[in-house]
């Protein structure tokens, strides 16, 4: 798939991966990002070239209905959905009782990308190129404790979106899976300084150019720095994988 001329959809544009694969896309492409906060969209828009803006949260069906009307009327030759939104929250079950706060990762991470899968496949499939991009994680294979729901979503993530690539074979719909390690982004706000000087961290351009490339080439599972070695070990010796990821 060529990476250029296209009409491509970003959820989660305002920071990390999102803004960095709509920086590095927007000179060549046109751009549509979304987020939970005005005032982020907007400061966007005025950094980049060919940024569109919708204020949208992907947990909420409705205004993933509202997107999609807005959207296919504006940009009827959308092309490319990029599911990149997503939250991660440190949860610690001896002590956690809050319901809402146990769900909110599983209605962004998992159940947001379903409902914009959907929502806008009958748009996608009119297209003679297409691509579903599905951003999930190395810990799709390998969990990490501290954030137990997140890694969760990711490898359910990881499932749904193996799953779709099948049902879509025979369309000019291509599913892709990127699955970043840890990242520099603000997911790692969570994290005390301690357990940050313990991690690798990719820098966020660098994930953003290797993706695009990846993308172009036909990649349909993109594992950029140590989740390529994570899903080997997983397979390997997960127990091994299990207790590294978690000392």
């Amino acid at each position: 798939m060529h990476m250029t001329n296209n009409t491509i959809l970003i959820t989660g544009g305002t920071s990390g991966i999102g803004y960095e694969l709509a920086r590095q896309l927007c000179e060549k492409n046109t751009v549509i990002i979304t987020g939970r906060n005005s005032e982020k969209l907007e400061k966007v828009k005025k950094e980049l070239k060919n940024i569109h803006i919708f204020k949208s949260d992907v947990a909420d069906p409705q205004e993933i209905t509202a997107l999609y009307e807005m959207v296919s009327k504006s940009f009827p030759h959308l092309n490319i959905l990029i599911n990149n939104a997503g939250i991660s929250k440190k949860i610690n079950m001896h002590d956690e009782n809050d319901f809402i706060h146990l769900t909110q990762e599983i209605n962004t991470n998992l159940s947001g990308v379903i409902y914009m899968c959907n929502q806008f496949l009958p748009l996608l499939k009119r297209q003679k190129t297409a691509a579903i991009v599905n951003v999930s994680s190395a810990l799709a294979f390998v969990p990490f404790s501290s954030i137990p729901v997140y890694s969760a979503t990711k490898a359910a993530l990881h499932s749904f979106t193996k799953s779709l690539r099948i049902q879509l074979k025979n369309s000019h719909v291509k599913v892709i899976e990127l699955m970043p390690a840890i990242t520099e982004t603000p997911l790692l706000d969570e994290f005390e300084q301690s357990e940050k000087d313990k991690m690798v961290v990719m820098p966020v351009s660098q994930l953003a150019k290797i993706a695009i490339k990846k993308m172009g080439s036909g990649t349909l599972e993109i594992r950029p720095g140590q989740s390529n070695a994570l899903k080997m070990m997983s397979r390997i010796a997960p127990n091994f994988a299990l207790n590294m990821i978690n000392k």
